[in-house]
């Protein structure tokens, strides 16, 4: 064998070797993971409660000072609000300024109320009437003094975001059948957003979202409607998954504050 060839060999050895020492290391480490420790305590660097509130914002620590001041079982408010002066084929709100209220049911069913209803530690569910509210709404204090006056212990605020557009299809198809074909599709694309809060004080204890989208052919001569259709139908689905996540998490949130509360 010449002197070369035993040269490639032998690093052709050590490469293996190599190999075979890092995959068995990184092996290891797979079954033998150590968490790290925990973060050093900074108030030993002169971070103390009393610098850590005075560099934060007053707003902000009035917010983290708010306790839950609900007692269950609770009475529960359900209140939809939207951009001030929202309307739409089926419904218009209630007040101006911030926000305004839907106080008609829009999404919601006698089934979703009953649902909510059957939760644990629920006593009942109300909604909000326009009578209790003021016509300027500037904050959730003209809310909580509506759920108070139906004696609601918590809140569940939510709104709904939608976008649609139209984008044309096979126009010169469209075009021959005199707009009769279907030839433009709707896109509509449906945010629920939700917060949970105290009536009392505004304290939140939950948020969440869902989301929802739809595709719907449509023409010319009835593009209005079939959108229309495809927003409630979007917004139907957006508001049930996050009716859906909310009953999944409301036994967590009972534990929680109840635990909290003793």
């Amino acid at each position: 064998m010449s002197p070369h060839k035993s040269t490639s060999n032998l690093l052709q050895t050590c490469k293996y070797i190599t190999l075979t020492i890092l995959i068995t290391t990184l092996i290891g480490c797979g079954f033998s993971y150590i968490t790290p420790g925990r973060g050093a305590d900074l108030s030993a660097f002169g971070l103390t409660n009393e610098l850590r509130e005075s560099l934060t914002d007053t707003s902000i620590q009035r917010a983290l000072d708010k306790k839950p001041l609900a007692t269950f079982p609770v009475t529960l408010a359900i209140v939809r609000v939207q951009d001030s002066g929202y309307y739409s084929y089926n419904v218009r709100s209630h007040g101006q300024g911030k926000y305004s209220v839907v106080t008609q049911r829009d999404l919601e069913t006698d089934e979703d109320f009953a649902a909510l209803r059957a939760l644990p530690q629920v006593k009942s569910v109300v909604g909000i009437n326009r009578l209790l509210l003021p016509s300027n709404l500037t904050s959730d204090k003209e809310l909580r003094a509506a759920a108070a006056a139906v004696h609601a212990d918590m809140m569940l605020i939510y709104t709904v975001d939608t976008t649609f557009k139209t984008e044309e299809t096979l126009e010169p198809l469209g075009f021959v059948t005199l707009g009769l074909f279907p030839n433009q599709t709707a896109r509509v694309n449906s945010t629920t957003s939700a917060i949970l809060i105290d009536t009392r004080n505004g304290y939140t204890y939950a948020a969440a979202q869902a989301s929802a989208k739809h595709d719907a052919l449509t023409n010319a001569w009835s593009n209005k409607s079939t959108v229309d259709r495809s927003r409630r139908k979007t917004e139907r689905e957006s508001f049930e998954k996050l009716l859906q996540n909310f009953i999944q998490t409301w036994p967590n949130l009972v534990q929680a504050y109840s635990v909290a509360a003793k």
